[in-house]
């Protein structure tokens, strides 16, 4: 678990200390199991997208075998696999590295995957040399080649034809005949392009050109990583590159969709004992929509919130599987049994008790771990059946119009189940029997009963319908007494049984909705798995470089911690760096410095540092070592955009930040 260091780390600044070996191991387990889970539903949701892209590779392998017209104008093109994975950029290196490994495995020995960040630089010559060793390297591992032998993809015909030889002539005469045909069929060379936007498109439009010119020699196949669209290939390719290409096109599943299933698997779960409030996820999803569309830094936000809630709250004891936790209560110390005392919703809780049981929790110690006992299996209850009516007022209402969602259990006194026809009513609601099964809990296995009989009378509805449209003895036609009976009730708006079974089962569902759909904040201990500080967590992920910045050259003592460097009255000591003291001088100036006065002002603090006389000779005067160190601090405070120089006054810079931090 490299996130959280070591366990002293943990340890320093928490503050109970006595538990916190146990918090360290809790929160490790939760985190192992966190990213165990995360890594299988990862490889879940990636499996079909590379399981397409391994049949095709191997498809077009066997293509070039076939002696058919067809089969060999398709081998004269290069098949490329054009992969639209998003924009989640951060993502994209696990999902290439697990495409690669499976390649390997299954395909062919020879993969390689570049980047354009690996193609910059000395001009289209260097940048397609590049290109062309990378398969070289990276597919075969051979010895590097002399620096004064040019590489080139016919050098590594040659290597291949030598390879492929090799490995025929080691199966003849051990197998039959159509296994050492199988033997000699060529793997493919895959070459995957992880950013292919970034690619010069002149760079890739030569490479592509000179690789056309050996693909009977060597059996190449693309990858093309795209983030935007497809259409950028023909934005950066000619109809004269393209053509040489045979493209099909792979779409993976969408950054949003990815996280989507993320949130249901892993969070919105009673398997996993910590929680987070609702505050929390939205600044979680809110990193996630407005910065990178990174499912990997979401879980990397989640891992933060684990390490500040363990970290920051002595009574996360608690936070774990019911077993243990009831057993934890039980060892609870007496500090960890006042704060218990001292949370809002235990305080809640007490005043709605009587006088004597109030007296009691508050003073017995023995009986506040029983309760407290109770209290936990209630909670882990309360998760059993939350989560699972929770994915079905979301099934019930994510096609519909939206509304408020304040107030869950207000929610269904506007639900518009007058707008959906009886087909999809029993859609929707046999989607929520498909939730219940689900779960393991007596109230959900209740519901699940008394909803498979709601589907079922519906289903009766359906035929009692049938046989009062249509009359067997009248051999199917509509009597007039039906018509006539039909008629009345719309006149005295009577309600039709579909109508009455329709609001039963709103009705039924609103009931579900009130009773197992608290709030979490109502539940008594819940600040034991619920981590709430969302201003913390927006605070380690929305990253302010400028504040930082400015905090370590007004305080440079906040993060040295250096006892010389303290001050007081937000003053810089001399003892500071010179780029500290710099920045501090310049703050007393205005829109225009003047270097000498500036510079004459920063000796003057240098001299008074080093413990010079002021009454001497010497004493400010500046020699070639200060102004050299006054010089490199200038530069510096230029490079990090405080000042910059202006054609106003050539010995003068100008100051481009106001304000503290």
């Amino acid at each position: 678990m490299s996130f959280f260091a070591t366990e002293s780390y943990f340890v320093q600044g928490c503050e109970d200390a006595e538990s916190s070996e146990t918090r360290f191991r809790l929160c490790q387990e939760l985190w192992d199991k966190i990213k165990t889970d995360t890594e299988v539903l990862q490889d879940e949701l990636n499996r079909k997208i590379l399981d397409s892209l391994l049949d095709f590779t191997r498809k077009c392998s066997s293509t070039r075998q076939n002696s058919d017209w067809a089969s060999q104008m398709r081998a004269s093109e290069i098949p490329t696999a054009a992969l639209m994975l998003g924009v989640n950029i951060p993502d994209h290196d696990m999902t290439f590295q697990s495409l690669s490994d499976m390649l390997k495995q299954s395909v062919s020995p020879h993969v390689a995957s570049v980047q354009a960040k690996e193609c910059g630089g000395k001009g289209l010559r260097h940048q397609s040399e590049i290109l062309l060793c990378s398969p070289h390297r990276l597919c075969f591992k051979c010895p590097r080649v002399h620096r004064s032998v040019h590489c080139s993809l016919g050098i590594l015909c040659d290597w291949y034809a030598a390879r492929t030889k090799v490995g025929a002539q080691t199966t003849v005469g051990k197998k039959r005949s159509s296994q050492v045909r199988d033997e000699q069929q060529q793997p493919p060379v895959v070459i995957i392009f992880k950013d292919l936007e970034a690619f010069n498109p002149r760079v890739l439009q030569d490479f592509i050109l000179i690789c056309s010119q050996y693909i009977d020699r060597l059996p190449l196949t693309f990858i093309f990583g795209i983030a935007t669209s497809p259409s950028t290939i023909q934005h950066m390719l000619p109809h004269s590159v393209s053509s040489l290409l045979c493209i099909e096109l792979f779409q993976s599943l969408s950054c949003t969709q990815h996280l989507a299933t993320v949130i249901d698997k892993l969070i919105l779960t009673s398997h996993i004992a910590f929680k987070l409030n609702g505050k929390v996820m939205q600044v979680l999803i809110g990193v996630f929509l407005y910065h990178d569309f990174s499912v990997r830094n979401f879980i990397k936000g989640l891992q933060l919130a684990l390490l500040e809630h363990f970290h920051s709250q002595p009574l996360s004891v608690l936070c774990c599987k019911k077993k243990k936790a009831l057993f934890n209560v039980t060892q609870l110390s007496k500090p960890n049994l006042d704060r218990i005392r001292q949370l809002p919703s235990f305080k809640r809780y007490v005043e709605k008790q009587e006088a004597q049981e109030q007296v009691n929790l508050m003073t017995d110690d023995s009986h506040l771990k029983e309760l407290c006992q109770q209290l936990i299996k209630d909670l882990h209850k309360y998760h059993k059946n939350y989560y699972p009516i929770l994915r079905c007022l979301h099934t019930l209402t994510s096609s519909l119009p939206r509304y408020p969602l304040g107030k869950q259990a207000r929610v269904l006194t506007c639900f518009p189940f007058r707008m959906l026809a009886k087909g999809e009513l029993v859609s929707l609601l046999q989607k929520c029997v498909e939730i219940l099964q689900l779960s393991k809990s007596k109230k959900m296995k209740n519901a699940l009963v008394q909803l498979e009989e709601l589907l079922a009378r519906f289903k009766q509805l359906d035929k009692e319908i049938a046989s009062r449209w249509y009359n067997r003895e009248g051999g199917g036609v509509l009597n007039q007494t039906t018509l006539l009976e039909m008629n009345e009730s719309r006149r005295a708006k009577r309600l039709s049984p579909f109508e009455n079974l329709r609001n039963e089962a709103l009705k039924f569902i609103d009931n579900l909705v009130k009773s197992h759909l608290s709030p979490p904040e109502s539940q008594p201990l819940y600040e034991v798995c619920y981590y709430s500080s969302s201003a913390t967590v927006r605070r380690h992920l929305n990253a302010t470089p400028r504040t930082s910045i400015q905090a370590a050259l007004s305080n440079p003592y906040h993060y040295l911690q250096n006892d010389s460097l303290k001050s007081e009255d937000g003053t810089v000591s001399n003892a500071a760096p010179d780029i500290c003291i710099a920045y501090k001088l310049h703050l007393e100036c205005g829109r225009l410095i003047n270097l000498y006065d500036w510079l004459e002002a920063y000796s003057t603090v240098v001299l008074a540092a080093e413990g010079n006389d002021p009454d001497s000779e010497h004493f400010g005067k500046v020699d070639e070592v200060k102004h050299a160190r006054f010089i490199r601090a200038v530069s510096e405070l230029e490079f990090l955009g405080f000042i910059k120089s202006t054609k106003q006054k050539t010995d003068h810079v100008a100051r481009l930040t106001w304000g503290g931090c």
